[in-house]
C-alpha cells in the first residue's frame, strides 16, 4: 500500500513527461532563433563594413586601409581631399604618423598584381580546416 500512494503522490505533484519534453524543445527552438540571428547579424554588419572599418567615406574623405597592430591599436590610412594621413589609433586618440604623397598612399593600398592572394574568408577557412579534421 505505500508504495501506491508513492506513485500517486508523484503523478499530481510533478511535472509530466510531456511538459518536460515541451519545455526542452521550447529551450532548442530559442537557442536555434538566437544562433540565426546572430548570423544574419554577423551578415549584416559584414555587408555594412564601411560602418565598422576602412573602406568608408565620401569622395572627398575616406578610409583607404586600415592595419590593426594590437588589442586596441591601428595604423589608418585616409584620403582627405588631395591630401593623403597616415593615422595612428588608439583608445587615448588619434595621431599623425606621417603625411604622403599620392604615389606613396597608392604603393601602401594597392597590392600587387603578382603579390599574395587575398586571404580566404572565415567560411572558405572553416570548410577547409572541416575538410581536414579526421573522424575519429
Amino acid at each position: 500500500m505505500p508504495l501506491r500512494n508513492f506513485s500517486l503522490s508523484l503523478s499530481q505533484g510533478g511535472p509530466s513527461a510531456l511538459d518536460t519534453i515541451l519545455s526542452l524543445v521550447w529551450l532548442l527552438v530559442c537557442v536555434l532563433v538566437i544562433i540565426v540571428l546572430a548570423y544574419l547579424f554577423t551578415k549584416y554588419v559584414a555587408g555594412h563594413s564601411s560602418l565598422w572599418g576602412a573602406g568608408g567615406g565620401t569622395d572627398q574623405f575616406k578610409a583607404l586601409s586600415r592595419l590593426s597592430l594590437g588589442r586596441e591599436q591601428s595604423l589608418t590610412l585616409v584620403q582627405a581631399g588631395e591630401r593623403y594621413l597616415l593615422l595612428g589609433v588608439t583608445p587615448s586618440g588619434v595621431s599623425l604618423v606621417a603625411e604622403l604623397t599620392r604615389e606613396e598612399a597608392q604603393a601602401l593600398y594597392t597590392r600587387p598584381a603578382s603579390g599574395q592572394p587575398a586571404p580566404p574568408s572565415f567560411g572558405e577557412a572553416l570548410r577547409t580546416v572541416l575538410k581536414q579534421k579526421k573522424p575519429r
